[in-house]
């Protein structure tokens, strides 16, 4: 499947949708315009990362096999569908982490590797984040998404070539003018 409408390193991810000025995000009217896009956006990053159909029950809360299978049905024929808001949010933090690999990653085959590699930092105890990501617990999405912002803003990577010998300015080398 691709997913032309995801641009992978800029751009926007899900749908060129106009979102109409609702106040509250929570509203079966909110989520209704929300949810068909968003279950779609989700099932393309979910084909680009290669997940089981169980996997992708996990990062959505874990809704009965058959209730996804209806969502998907309705979400791929372009059918109204009205999403919880937990799911929602849960889908939400995916797009989240696809956008902070887009941004750590040149391609979209190098941010799945790293989803299914071992990792060293704390949060993930040396499994890959995908495990993290599936334990169907809201915060795991919370924490692989946190993480991976962090990691864009450069909390974690060595200092590249042109910041290594880096010096602090000084009192004197800064003017008003």
């Amino acid at each position: 499947m691709t997913i032309s409408s995801l641009q992978y390193s800029s751009g926007s991810i899900g749908t060129s949708y106009k979102t109409p000025n609702l106040t509250d995000a929570t509203s079966s009217a909110s989520r209704k315009i929300a949810s068909g896009p968003a279950l779609r956006t989700f099932m393309a990053i979910a084909d680009v990362w290669s997940l089981t159909e169980e996997q992708r029950l996990r990062i959505l809360g874990y809704p009965p096999r058959s209730t996804y299978q209806h969502w998907a049905k309705f979400a791929r024929s372009h059918t109204d569908i009205v999403l919880d808001f937990d799911t929602l949010i849960r889908i939400s933090l995916i797009f989240g982490i696809y956008r902070a690999l887009g941004t750590l990653f040149s391609t979209e085959k190098e941010g799945a590797a790293w989803l299914r590699g071992p990792h060293k930092a704390t949060v993930f105890s040396g499994k890959p984040p995908i495990e993290l990501m599936t334990t169907g617990m809201q915060d795991d999405l919370y924490t692989t998404r946190r993480y991976l912002d962090a990691a864009t803003m450069g909390y974690f990577g060595s200092p590249n070539e042109a910041d290594r010998d880096f010096k602090p300015y000084t009192d004197s080398e800064i003017s008003f003018s």
